[in-house]
């Protein structure tokens, strides 16, 4: 520690959180969200001594057993052979270290960008947004993944004062509105119903996977280098490390005074990139003949386990009708449980020999 850093003996009356939230006031933009600020939680909670309120979040969100499940959850490819192909955890990863680039460059609050990002995806489903689609086709209620995030963060996960992890108000908000980045790479104004830093997080949600399921689709060979469009490649480059990087640095460039923007040139690049990969590589027949064994599977699982509920199937708050239990217990599962209670249930035994 350093002559100059604050220690536990110089802070007098003033916890070390105090002091976080008086360089927060002093250091980030006037745009910026900030935790002395925030407008709180559902549950009124005593501020802790050495964190802020979103560094707690944070911290919540990263030790939930959901986060520890997006290790075995598709982000595209189901199933792969290779080791280095993306999972959903990768995924969110990369979209929370993009973020917490462009808020640290934006002098936005780096601790909320990185708790929305880590928190975005905990309501995937097993085998991505195959898992994603029965489930709105099938439950009644429909089902998006960001709303069912915001479940898990409300109520499914639990902590030792009860259900849910009474997170702030602007990390809830970030969460369910990570989809919103959409709205920046068409050009139009960015929202202002919530935070820049939530913002922030749903652009780079989209430069992450632009990047990552190119570089992903280039591996396994279903496509190459010279099927991308050129413009794009030209503006952005041939390397994935080149085009997060410049799509990285044209967001910090285009935004300002608190709004979010890409600048023209390479915004543009990157919807081209969009573009292409819900075109061509998404409906692939390659890919789209393995979604199609995940939603067999899963609907299957899904119309049994609703007539047939099983002690984890109908566990959770008896409230709740046997419905959406069921949703929230298949939502919650990775691709190798989704694969083996299939097995278990569908499959004969093999007698012992």
């Amino acid at each position: 520690m350093t002559a100059s850093s604050p220690s536990l003996a110089h802070t007098g009356a003033r916890t070390v959180r105090e002091l976080l939230e008086e360089r927060e006031r002093t250091a980030l933009s006037p745009y910026a969200t900030l935790a002395c600020n925030s407008r709180g939680r559902a549950v009124p909670e005593e501020e802790h001594d050495f964190r802020t309120a979103f560094q707690r979040d944070r911290d919540r969100i990263l030790h939930t057993k959901a986060f520890r499940r997006l290790k075995q959850k598709t982000q595209v490819f189901i199933a792969p052979k290779g080791d280095h192909y993306r999972t959903r955890l990768t995924h969110t990863l990369e979209v929370a270290q993009i973020a917490r680039t462009v808020a640290r460059a934006l002098f936005l609050n780096e601790d909320l960008t990185e708790a929305i990002a880590l928190g975005h995806d905990l309501g995937h489903t097993p085998f991505g947004h195959a898992g994603e689609a029965v489930l709105a086709e099938l439950f009644s209620e429909g089902f998006k993944h960001y709303e069912q995030s915001l479940r898990v963060v409300d109520k499914l996960e639990t902590r030792r004062s009860g259900k849910g992890l009474n997170l702030t108000h602007e990390v809830r908000e970030g969460i369910l509105n990570h989809s919103i980045g959409k709205t920046v790479l068409l050009g139009r104004p960015s929202v202002n119903t919530t935070t820049p830093e939530a913002v922030v997080v749903s652009v780079c949600d989209a430069i992450a996977y632009i990047n990552h399921d190119i570089d992903d689709a280039l591996r396994c060979g279903l496509i190459t280098l010279g099927d991308l469009p050129k413009d794009a490649i030209d503006r952005l480059g041939n390397a994935t490390s080149q085009r997060i990087d410049r799509m990285t640095t044209a967001l910090i460039l285009g935004s300002e005074e608190g709004r979010v923007r890409m600048q023209e040139d390479v915004r543009q690049a990157t919807v081209d990139l969009r573009t292409y990969l819900y075109k061509n590589l998404y409906p692939c027949d390659a890919i789209s003949k393995e979604i199609n064994k995940a939603k067999k599977l899963l609907k299957e699982l899904y119309l049994f386990l609703l007539e047939n509920p099983t002690k984890e199937s109908a566990a959770g708050d008896l409230s709740d009708s046997i419905e959406r239990r069921t949703v929230d217990f298949i939502a919650g599962m990775t691709d190798p449980y989704a694969l083996q209670l299939y097995s278990d249930l569908f499959f004969p035994e093999s007698w012992p020999a």
